[in-house]
């Protein structure tokens, strides 16, 4: 939780900065408009004054004119009408002058050009800090946390050794000692007393069983497993591609790969809980009553989708939950 909430406070603080600076520009941009208005204004109103002084010439010009047409001195009529016949200088009319200052069509091009490239950049950099993030150290805490992760456990009845009898719909595994009457199947274990469930675990997935009875071990195993035959490749955590919590009376042990840990845990209930992060490669298992007490937890990688599997030994029973 502090982890968190040192990444959501340093994440406040950036994108405070980040609009604080959005902001800065968007002054700055507001100022440049400004200043090229106050510009274009002073220039036209420059060009207005010379225009109107250029009028007042004319006119001036034109009365003149007007007097002199009316003079019997021919002498004087010449030398005025020379200097008069010039005609004055005249202000070059610019009708690009404001659209050479202030262009507000291109103004907005570059603005929406500035915005899409920011949008862009930040989709960008928000994906690769969203790719570098991992969220498997989040792990639920309480059951009801937990639940949220449950799904509906199906038992895959082609896997199903034949001395294990089901009952209750299919919810409850026992093993008598004596073969039911499946039909033989290339998936079913022909050998060691386990079943498979029927749906695979590929992101997160959490199941509860209740077991009763000698011993039972509790799986997950890859569905590529051999079936045929008493090897370790085919049994429950005795091969790479399964994983197994052992329960019996009187101790509990992880077995992968054929290496066995024995678990100091004392008290625990019958009822376990078996969270898997398939992604993060976490795989854990927990006593659950009116806590949920961590058994044992195993960081690998997982190459293959997971199935739920059971080893339920002679006089055992488990009860999918």
């Amino acid at each position: 939780q502090r982890s968190a909430q040192t990444a959501v406070e340093d994440s406040e603080r950036i994108f405070t900065e980040l609009i604080r600076s959005i902001e800065s520009s968007r002054s700055a941009r507001i100022r440049l408009i400004r200043d090229q208005e106050n510009t274009a204004v002073s220039r036209a109103e420059e060009q207005l004054e010379r225009l109107e002084q250029e009028i007042n010439d004319l006119w001036r010009r034109d009365a003149e004119l007007e007097q002199l047409s009316h003079t019997q001195d021919h002498i004087q009529f010449l030398q005025s009408f020379q200097s008069l016949s010039v005609p004055p200088e005249s202000t070059d009319v610019n009708d690009d002058l404001f659209s050479s200052l202030f262009s507000s069509d291109a103004l907005r091009e570059s603005v929406h050009q500035l915005r899409d490239k920011l949008e862009d950049f930040c989709k960008e950099e928000l994906k690769k800090i969203s790719d570098r993030v991992t969220f498997t150290n989040i792990v639920p805490r309480t059951r009801k946390d937990f639940l949220q992760y449950s799904h509906q456990l199906t038992l895959d009845l082609n896997t199903v050794n034949k001395r294990l009898r089901l009952s209750e719909n299919n919810r409850v595994i026992t093993n008598t000692g004596r073969d039911q009457p499946y039909p033989d199947h290339p998936d079913r274990f022909d050998q060691w007393s386990q079943v498979l469930c029927r749906e695979s675990v590929c992101g997160r997935c959490y199941w509860e069983i209740e077991w009763s009875g000698d011993e039972v071990d509790i799986s997950v195993s890859y569905k590529s497993i051999s079936r045929k035959g008493r090897g370790n490749e085919c049994l429950f955590g005795s091969n790479y591609q399964s994983w197994s919590l052992c329960c019996s009376s009187s101790s509990y042990s992880f077995i992968h790969n054929n290496i066995e840990t024995d678990l100091p845990v004392k008290s625990i209930s019958s009822r376990i809980g078996v969270f898997v992060d398939h992604s993060a490669g976490i795989l854990s298992f927990y006593s659950v009553s009116d806590t949920m007490s961590l058994i044992h937890t195993v960081q690998t990688t997982f190459t293959q989708p997971l199935c739920r599997g059971f080893l339920v030994y002679s006089g055992s029973s488990v009860k999918l939950c």
